[in-house]
């Protein structure tokens, strides 16, 4: 529940009066709000957390965005794909994965007989961070409660997190992609695979051997294969 005193800061703020906080008051009120959204979420529906994504202002990527991007594809699919954030062209679209990589990912889908969609492709940030700079922590932790109600409600069979941030944010670590990469991971009892992004296979070729093994272990999970 949230405080009294934050729910009437919230209210005065709203009305247009200017409420001062410290700097430690702030970042309670933060949280406070981080948590009630966060529960708020995991009881939404589709539409009803397509709204509240469309509309949130929790970090300062909402002053810089041309809109969010949810996510697109099967909202029942077997596989979620999860990347990093929005690019400059998936701003402007508002869908994940578009451009080069977009079309790399597609190639990929196809090389395992999958349709974009077939799957869904969401992003750890819904909201482009300035000149695609990497998301902050505290950016990945707003949207953090949307992403797993998105995991929530497709119910996927494997997870593929492409990408050092997306695996990285997920699987709460540091480690690189090539530690994680090549064998099953877990995220709230849900399969997942870590593999390169499409943009960094479009720079480094000699990486798509490596990846379509990932691919490859994924479809066994999503199948119900031992790994």
């Amino acid at each position: 529940m949230i405080h009294p005193e934050r729910q009437r800061r919230a209210y005065l703020q709203a009305m247009g009066v200017d409420v001062w906080l410290s700097r430690d008051s702030a970042d309670v009120v933060a949280d406070e709000t981080e948590a009630a959204i966060g529960a708020a979420a995991r009881t939404m529906d589709w539409d009803e957390l397509r709204v509240c994504v469309a509309e949130c202002s929790q970090c300062r990527l909402a002053q810089s965005r041309t809109q969010t991007v949810f996510g697109v594809g099967n909202p029942t699919a077997d596989w979620l794909i999860v990347g990093e954030a929005p690019g400059a062209e998936e701003d402007r679209r508002g869908e994940p994965f578009v451009g080069r990589a977009g079309k790399m990912l597609d190639e990929m889908l196809r090389a395992i007989g999958l349709q974009r969609d077939a799957v869904f492709i969401a992003n750890v940030l819904k909201c482009r961070p300035p000149n695609n700079r990497d998301p902050k922590p505290d950016e990945a932790a707003a949207c953090r409660a949307y992403l797993e109600r998105q995991i929530e409600l497709v119910k996927p069979r494997v997870i593929l997190a492409v990408g050092k941030i997306a695996a990285q944010n997920l699987l709460q670590t540091d480690d690189p992609v090539g530690r994680m990469r090549g064998r099953q991971h877990e995220l709230n009892g849900v399969p997942l695979v870590v593999t390169y992004h499409p943009a960094y296979l479009l720079r480094r070729p000699s990486q798509k051997r490596k990846s379509w093994s990932d691919l490859c272990l994924a479809m066994r999970l999503a199948d119900g294969a031992a790994p």
